[in-house]
C-alpha cells in the first residue's frame, strides 16, 4: 500500500494531460484530411503527423517521473506487467474492431477478402493482437499494422519501454546526453534522406520509426531528469494553440530542417513549459478529461476514416458531402473512444491493477519472509 499512497500524493500534470488530448485530437482530424487533400502542403493540418513524436516525448518525461525512483524497488517484471496494463488492453481492442471494420466495410471488404484470403486474415488479427507487424493486406497501404495503422508507434513504445526498463534506467545522466545527442544525429539522417519524418508506420519505412521515438522518448526523459521544467503562469490555452500551430503550419516538400527544428526544440520546450504551468477550473476539467481519452481515441479511430476513404473513392461526393460526412466521422470517433474508455478500457486496467497489487504485495511479504527465516538461521 506505500506504493499506491505514494502515488496517489505525487503531482499530477494536467497541462501535459491537456497537450496530449490536443494531440490525439489532432491526429484523428489529420487523417480524415489525408483523404480530404492527400497533398500535405494544401491540407490545413500538414504537420499534424508529428504529434506521434510529441507523444513519445510526453511518454519520455512521464515514465522518468513515473517509475525512475520506484522501479528497483518495484522490479523489472512488475514495471513490464504494468506497462502491459497500461497498453495492451486497448492494442487488443483496437485490433478486434479494425478487424471488423476491414472485413465489413462496405466499399471494399468484400474485394480484400477475396484478395487476401481468410488464412492471411486471420494471421495479420493475431499478429496485431501480439504487436507483431504483418503489412501484406491489401487496401492498407502496407501499413504495419492493417487492422489499426497507428498502432506502429505503440510497438515502438513498447521497444522503447523495454530499452528504458533494461537500460535507461540505471543510465547515469552523462551518458544519457551522449544517448541523446547520437538520437539527433539518427533522426536528422532519417529526416534528410526522406525529405520528412513521416515515416515508420510502414513496411517500406519501418527502421525509421526507431529513430523518431528514440529521439523524442530520450528527449522527454532527458527533460525530466535534468529538471529542466519551466515555471511559469502561462494559460493552458496559450501552450494549446502553441502545439496546435506545430500541426496548422503549412507543409513544403523537403521541409526536413523546419521539422527537426520542431520536434527537437519546439516540442521539448512545450514540454518543459507544459510541466511548469498549472490549470484550474473548467480548463482543468477539460485537460483531465482529454488526457483520459487521448490513448482510447487514437486506438479506435482509425477503422472509421478508412471507410470514410474507401467511400470518398467509391461515391464520388461533392466537397459539401465530403466535409458534412468527415464532422460525422470525426464526431462518432470522439464518441466511441469515450465509450471505450469508460466501458472497456478504465474498468479493465483497474481489474487488472488491483490484481498486481495483490501479487506484488504477496510476492514482498513472502519475500520478507524468507529473508527473516535466513537471518534467523
Amino acid at each position: 500500500m506505500e506504493t499506491k499512497n505514494l502515488l496517489q500524493s505525487r503531482q499530477h500534470y494536467d497541462v501535459l494531460d491537456g497537450l496530449r488530448g490536443l494531440a490525439a485530437i489532432s491526429i484523428v482530424i489529420f487523417h480524415l484530411y489525408e483523404f480530404i487533400t492527400p497533398d500535405y502542403t494544401k491540407s490545413p493540418i500538414g504537420h499534424g503527423y508529428l504529434a506521434v513524436d510529441f507523444f513519445f516525448c510526453l511518454s519520455g518525461f512521464v515514465i522518468g517521473y513515473a517509475y525512475d525512483g520506484r522501479a528497483p524497488q518495484l522490479g523489472l517484471k512488475t514495471f513490464f506487467r504494468n506497462r502491459l496494463i497500461r497498453l495492451h488492453p486497448m492494442v487488443i481492442w483496437g485490433s478486434v474492431i479494425g478487424l471488423i471494420g476491414y472485413i465489413w466495410d462496405p466499399f471494399t471488404g468484400a474485394a480484400n477478402m477475396a484478395e487476401a484470403g481468410l488464412g492471411a486474415v486471420l494471421l495479420a488479427f493475431l499478429c496485431s493482437l501480439l504487436m507483431l507487424p504483418y503489412p501484406w493486406l491489401p487496401g492498407r497501404a502496407e501499413g504495419l499494422f492493417p487492422y489499426n495503422t497507428p498502432a506502429w508507434s505503440l510497438l515502438m513504445e513498447y521497444l522503447i519501454n523495454i530499452f528504458y526498463g533494461l537500460v535507461l534506467l540505471r543510465l547515469p545522466k552523462r551518458w544519457l546526453l551522449v544517448l541523446l545527442g547520437i538520437s539527433a544525429v539518427w533522426i536528422c539522417a532519417v529526416a534528410a534522406h526522406r525529405g520528412w519524418i513521416i515515416t515508420g508506420w510502414d513496411a517500406p519505412t519501418f527502421p525509421d520509426g526507431f529513430a523518431r521515438v528514440f529521439f523524442s522518448f530520450l528527449a522527454g526523459l532527458t527533460v525530466y531528469r535534468f529538471n529542466w521544467t519551466i515555471r511559469n503562469k502561462w494559460n493552458f490555452a496559450v501552450l494549446g494553440l502553441l502545439l496546435i500551430g506545430v500541426f496548422i503550419y503549412p507543409h513544403f516538400n523537403n521541409d526536413w530542417i523546419l521539422e527537426m527544428a520542431l520536434v527537437m526544440i519546439v516540442f521539448p520546450l512545450l514540454l518543459s513549459l507544459g510541466a511548469g504551468a498549472s490549470v484550474s477550473g473548467w480548463l482543468r476539467g477539460f485537460c483531465q478529461f482529454t488526457g483520459r481519452l487521448s490513448y482510447p481515441l487514437y486506438m479506435t479511430h482509425i477503422w472509421m476514416v478508412w471507410g470514410f476513404g474507401n467511400w470518398m473513392a467509391k461515391a464520388k461526393p461533392g466537397q459539401q458531402e465530403i466535409y458534412v460526412v468527415a464532422a460525422c466521422v470525426f464526431v462518432a470517433s470522439l464518441l466511441m473512444g469515450y465509450l471505450a474508455l469508460r466501458l472497456y478500457d478504465e474498468p479493465l486496467r483497474n481489474w487488472l491493477m488491483r490484481l498486481n497489487r495483490k501479487q506484488f504485495e504477496e510476492n514482498r511479504s513472502a519475500a520478507a519472509e524468507k529473508n527473516g527465516v535466513a537471518a534467523a538461521r
